[in-house]
């Protein structure tokens, strides 16, 4: 039995016995070149995180975020198949493990999980960090195309794709299609994220995927690559180390990114999709949404009755009309 659920709270905690003493200084300048070399060329040929110093920048700077992202990516896979619980997971280029604690915490540690990544002082950061919350094997694999991956009921890929070229990419997702029952794969939410993310998502649609989340349908992403695209929001609670090490004061943050959730078994997607921030207006909410008819905008007034409350509780990334009690959504 473990000793603690995984949760935002036991990550934090987790992270700050971990990362306990690391220097500021030290940190920062970690944070810096981590940030340079994310926005840089891609690094298929070595890992962007080279060592501890690197690894404890990252979990401090950026577990949290990505925790939060691929936990609402995870929760409405959940969402869309309430009957199904994987019992192995395989979170490819998994570093720290964010996606393992997010899998672990929406099924309760129901899968058996396999972390590969190619930074040997990522993996063993992230054993620690989830040692007493959840069990995991750690393994060490050269991300890319050449990966091949054990049959498994769930591959997570996050924040992984902007690492490999293209070649790489495509072979990558093309693989975790053959070896899985379903695939969840979460980019930043960036014009350039959102470009890898659709043709992943392209890609498992090919493979025979349904698409259970965010998109209402398995048809062709209606926004155009280069004129919008599609993201959503993940509001993040900084702890002190958070803020340490980021060099911010507001106690939040807001983590913005694209994801894909897909599965070779019956799903049910949500009717459609808020896919912006709804504009609260006196007697009125406006609601941008993905349907299956494409990118429409709803009025919902006082008028709709108890449907006007819910549209004003409404967030974005939120499945429209609300789900019923009982689903896999949180609070």
């Amino acid at each position: 039995m473990n000793a603690s659920l995984p949760s935002a709270d036991t990550l934090r905690s987790a992270l700050g016995a971990v990362l306990d003493g690391l220097p500021p200084r030290q940190a920062a300048q970690a944070v810096d070149r981590l940030i340079a070399n994310y926005r840089g060329a891609t690094q298929t040929h070595a890992p962007v995180l080279r060592d501890r110093s690197d690894v404890a920048a990252y979990a401090a700077y950026r577990m949290p975020a990505t925790f939060e992202a691929v936990r609402d990516a995870v929760y409405a896979l959940a969402d869309a198949a309430p009957d199904w619980t994987p019992a192995t997971h395989t979170d490819v280029g998994g570093g720290t493990g964010s996606a393992s604690w997010a899998v672990a915490e929406v099924w309760e540690g129901a899968a058996r999980t396999t972390v590969l990544d190619w930074a040997e002082p990522a993996l063993a950061i992230g054993e620690e960090l989830a040692r007493g919350v959840f069990d995991a094997e750690w393994r060490r694999e050269r991300i890319g195309g050449a990966l091949r991956l054990a049959d498994t009921d769930l591959v997570t890929v996050s924040y992984v794709l902007n690492e490999l070229t293209e070649a790489d990419r495509t072979t990558l997702v093309t693989e975790a299609a053959r070896a899985a029952r379903a695939v969840v794969v979460v980019e930043p939410g960036t014009p350039d994220g959102y470009e890898r993310l659709i043709a992943a998502r392209t890609l498992l649609v090919e493979a025979g995927f349904t698409v259970a989340a965010p998109c209402p349908h398995s048809d062709a992403c209606p926004i155009v690559p280069g004129t919008d695209w599609c993201h959503f929001a993940a509001r993040v609670s900084r702890s002190s180390l958070h803020r340490q090490v980021k060099g911010g004061s507001l106690p939040y943050e807001d983590e913005k990114y694209a994801y894909v959730a897909a599965a070779r078994f019956p799903v049910t997607p949500a009717p459609a999709r808020i896919t912006r921030r709804p504009q609260i207006r006196k007697g009125q909410v406006l609601l941008d949404l993905c349907g299956p008819d494409g990118l429409a905008r709803e009025t919902v007034t006082k008028r709709h009755g108890a449907l006007y409350k819910e549209a004003r509780d409404a967030e974005w990334g939120d499945p429209w009309p609300p789900e019923p009690e009982g689903s896999a959504a949180r609070d």
